[in-house]
């Protein structure tokens, strides 16, 4: 039961916080306006560590790399604490190994944020267009909905391309990031 409560205590702490560094550094990738209650809370959330950071990492090619390293970093001791929980507290953790399967896991979060996104961009549309929230979730989905737009054609006033986008996730989800977590994992 300990161990439960320490796994679940790593879940809503250390994991969180790594997707709320994921979701700074998408949505300033993205040019994401930030004076909305979505980018506020995430500035407020991780401004005390981020702004010490880049001090010493600036950003590179126009990404904010301190930010992406932070949550990397997050997501590497996230997953050292599960093992360290489950058992490995013994074995050698290969370097290579924990990073690479702490990438997977974030290119994961970063698809659960994306869905996210196109999710709650539908339920707005039809609740409420005028929210807050609103342009920050189409900043953050334009660029992967546009594409599927000129292919997939609207049915009455219908738009299917969310649709699309939310399989295609999904499929990228359950075939390629599986075999890196399963390459990943052989490393250890």
């Amino acid at each position: 039961m300990v161990n439960e409560a320490l796994l679940f205590l790593l879940d809503v702490v250390l994991q969180s916080f790594a997707a709320i560094l994921l979701l700074r550094f998408h949505l300033q990738w993205l040019r994401a306006p930030m004076r909305n209650p979505i980018g506020e809370f995430v500035m407020v959330f991780t401004d005390f560590i981020v702004l010490r950071v880049r001090r010493y990492i600036p950003s590179l090619w126009g990404f904010d790399s301190s930010t992406l390293l932070l949550a990397l970093l997050v997501e590497t001791l996230y997953l050292t604490g599960v093992m360290w929980i489950q058992g490995y507290v013994g074995h050698f953790f290969p370097l290579a190994g924990l990073l690479m399967l702490a990438a997977v896991k974030l290119f994961k979060i970063s698809l659960y944020l994306l869905m996210g996104a196109v999710f709650a961009q539908a339920i707005l549309s039809w609740l409420n267009p005028q929210n807050p929230a609103t342009s920050v979730l189409d900043v953050t989905t334009r660029r992967f909905l546009q594409p599927l737009r000129r292919i997939v054609p609207m049915l009455g006033n219908i738009d299917l391309s969310p649709m699309l986008l939310l399989i295609i996730c999904q499929l990228i989800m359950i075939v390629p990031v599986a075999m890196l977590e399963h390459a990943a994992t052989r490393l250890f």
